[in-house]
């Protein structure tokens, strides 16, 4: 397969594994490229990509813009937060006005689930969703699922473990449809109140004690306690939380195994995972980083070859 069977990143649920397969193998082309001395390519040249971010993210903007300047495209970044929209206007307003500027490409993060998918109906460019409420997150499915194939060489067979709060984590529904679209098995660990209901009907295990679930994996991926999403209080406090579910030395040192440890960051450090595992050989954390600029630029490449100029 030489190109992806969909025109826009919306979600990991619209891919086929083959779709995953080509974003990977494209990946890997241009990691050799960012870890060359000169770290362009021409390769989107004539492409021009709106980075749209209706909320706010350091990391996931800054490896975006990153990715499209690798690649030579010209990037206009838009924050919503300085602008029209606090004002009133609508998002199809506000994407036809840069569209009207001939963008070819629309990087989105945005509160609403859904908002992709409904931009996409609504403007002719190709739409990357990078965030869109407590919905998906693709691109760092992808990009966990690659760093996972490349530390363990497939992702295939693997036990994964995805820690923390995945009531309110894009992060973890995209990872369960990537990692099971790779064949690997999916358990997801948290208080009882962090565990939406719908989970069992997604085919993953649940488990509520931390020690059982990390015997069980061969990866962890701790999630971020995504305080600013909670309305209401989950749990009794955060040093509660810690004592249950918070990743030590003394509980990774005590299991008669290796384990990877991932985190899609921003870390809180000393709650979710301390800083002697964040910073430790046990950790990909940084390689996940450096992955997301090769992923997201196999993603805009791809989806840049059904442009039509």
């Amino acid at each position: 397969m030489s190109k992806l069977s969909v025109n826009h990143l919306l979600g990991i649920k619209y891919l086929q594994p083959e779709d995953i397969h080509l974003i990977f193998s494209t990946a890997d082309n241009f990691k050799e490229v960012i870890n060359r001395p000169i770290k362009k390519v021409p390769s989107l040249r004539d492409i021009t990509i709106a980075n749209l971010f209706f909320e706010n993210s350091t990391r996931t903007r800054l490896s975006f813009e990153l990715a499209e300047k690798r690649l030579s495209a010209d990037v206009v970044n838009f924050s919503a937060s300085s602008s029209s929209v606090s004002k009133g206007e609508t998002l199809v307003d506000t994407v036809n006005n840069i569209l009207a500027m001939k963008v070819d490409m629309v990087v989105m993060r945005h509160p609403n689930p859904g908002a992709g998918v409904f931009l996409s109906k609504k403007v002719n460019a190709r739409i990357v969703n990078a965030g869109d409420g407590a919905h998906e997150h693709p691109t760092q499915a992808l990009l966990d699922a690659y760093s996972i194939r490349e530390k363990l060489g497939d992702v295939k067979g693997k036990k994964v473990a995805i820690v923390g709060d995945i009531l309110h984590s894009r992060v973890a529904l995209s990872n369960i449809f990537c990692l099971q679209k790779l064949g690997a098995e999916v358990m997801v660990c948290g208080p009882t109140t962090l565990i939406p209901k719908y989970i069992n009907a997604l085919g993953v295990k649940v488990e509520h004690n931390l020690r059982k679930a990390l015997e069980w994996c061969d990866v962890a991926n701790m999630l971020r306690i995504q305080l600013e999403r909670q309305e209401i209080k989950y749990f009794p406090s955060l040093r509660e939380y810690t004592l249950q579910f918070g990743l030590s030395m003394p509980l990774l040192n005590s299991l008669n195994k290796e384990i990877t440890i991932m985190h899609p960051g921003p870390i809180n450090r000393g709650v979710e995972i301390t800083s002697e595992i964040a910073d430790s050989e046990h950790a990909i954390i940084l390689n996940q980083v450096e992955n997301g600029v090769a992923i997201r630029m196999a993603v805009l490449y791809l989806l840049a070859a059904n442009i039509k100029h």
